[in-house]
């Protein structure tokens, strides 16, 4: 039980730069995107990270799978009330045509200097498996999910 605990507090100190996947295989593009281009990447990925690529590569938003609802349904099905014309305005049919018009700008990030032991709080207080991994200037340098934590915790232990 004491290697267990040891190994707990040793994956709790990891600093996440050190265990991101490499950032070629993020599903990334940048916000003047086609909308088809997002459907694409999220015909086998759940997610899709939106990046500012004409200027610093700056972490702008997320698409997520579920997202897709929103910009394939005609406008007149989507229920509006004040302060929900934005998801018609998110169709396809309403006039979307990019990443930008069509991502949620509030996609959770974390630093790269933050350690598992954040992360995990940020996930749980968040209710989320997944977070954008930013720099000190906030540029997209990687994610990290669930499994990639608990494949790392796995590998700490066995």
């Amino acid at each position: 039980m004491k290697e267990l605990e040891t190994a707990i507090a040793r994956y709790h100190a990891m600093k996440l730069k050190d265990i991101l996947p490499p950032i070629d295989s993020l599903p990334v593009l940048c916000t003047d995107s086609s909308v088809i281009n997002v459907l694409e990447i999220l015909r086998t990925r759940h997610h899709v990270w939106v990046i500012n690529c004409k200027e610093d590569g700056k972490l702008i938003g997320v698409i997520r799978y579920l997202d897709v609802i929103n910009f394939i349904m005609p406008p007149e099905k989507h229920s509006t009330f004040i302060g929900t014309t934005r998801t018609v305005l998110m169709s396809i049919q309403g006039g979307a045509e990019i990443a930008s018009e069509v991502m949620e700008k509030s996609a959770i990030k974390i630093n790269h200097n933050k350690s598992v032991l954040d992360a995990l709080e940020k996930m749980k207080n968040y209710n989320l498996q997944l977070l954008a991994v930013v720099d000190d200037e906030n540029r997209l340098i990687g994610e990290i999910s669930l499994r990639i934590l608990i494949n790392k915790f796995l590998d700490l232990c066995f």
